[in-house]
């Protein structure tokens, strides 16, 4: 069953909110790369499910678990933000899609590489 348009909109004021929480409250250096990707709220509301990723060389594990540590102090400054009765329990997990996306980017690059490898062989064979 589809979202419904109250809980799209909770979802993009929680992302908005903790991205801003994340930048510029938080003062864990692990955290300070991180990107929110997409928010799900659960249908009763009470969970929120927020993917991450983090950009540059640090360690991904690092800052998802300066995030869980940080949790309750998001958590806290959410709520004093939000105008619903009840603030949603956190859940961070990292966003695969970049990482995927990666991948892609490298298979397709390598069959890009492939063909014109052969393309220089089949111009050798016949003399070209």
């Amino acid at each position: 069953m589809g979202s419904s348009i109250k809980q799209k909109r909770l979802e993009g004021i929680i992302r908005k909110n903790v991205t801003e929480i994340i930048q510029f409250d938080m003062k864990d250096p692990n955290v300070s790369l991180a990107t929110i990707t997409d928010v799900r709220v659960s249908n009763d509301h009470s969970y929120a499910t927020i993917y991450v990723t983090f950009m540059g060389k640090g360690s991904h594990t690092a800052g998802l678990k300066a995030l869980e540590k940080g949790k309750g102090f998001i958590r806290s400054q959410l709520a004093q933000r939000l105008d619903v009765r009840r603030c949603p329990d956190l859940i961070f997990k990292m966003d695969k899609a970049y990482e995927y996306g990666r991948h892609i980017d490298d298979i397709i690059e390598q069959i890009h590489a492939s063909e014109g490898t052969e393309e220089n062989k089949d111009d050798e064979n016949t003399g070209e």
